[in-house]
């Protein structure tokens, strides 16, 4: 199995730290550990999870600027469109459960509408570009 070595900084190094601060914020923060904390705990690192994995599927599809350099389809591409989007939800409610912080969730208040924004943005870039392979992609597919 080749390993691409560009995947190291741009997405196994985040995972590795991503990993690192989800432990210590749960290790560090007082009070009881109790059911709550651990299901904040679980959706964190499924929502930290899912970015990673959404992150290397894109390869070098991926930017931070929305632009239409390939049309990933596969993995989980295959059933969301936007993963990274979708799981950065999971992580900010799972940090707010576990930091048992409710306000933290104000975030989301914010953080959807940006995302289906740019969602849409990206849209339209890929749809542009693409056409009807984007427009059959998007019928297949949530979000």
């Amino acid at each position: 199995m080749k390993i691409d070595r560009g995947a190291i900084p741009h997405v196994w190094l985040p995972a590795l730290v991503g990993l690192l601060a989800l432990g210590e914020i749960f290790r560090a923060t007082p009070g009881p550990h109790d059911l709550f904390r651990f299901i904040g705990l679980l959706l964190a690192l499924l929502g930290l999870a899912g970015i990673i994995l959404a992150r290397y599927t894109l390869g070098r599809s991926f930017s931070w600027v929305p632009k239409a350099t390939g049309l990933v389809t596969t993995g989980v591409y295959s059933r969301i469109r936007n993963p990274i989007y979708v799981f950065g939800v999971f992580l900010v409610i799972g940090v707010g459960l576990m930091l048992k912080r409710p306000e933290i969730l104000v975030i989301l208040a914010v953080l959807i509408p940006m995302q289906i924004f740019r969602a849409r943005r990206e849209a339209a870039i890929l749809e542009a570009k693409f056409g009807e392979a984007y427009r059959e992609y998007r019928k297949q597919t949530w979000f």
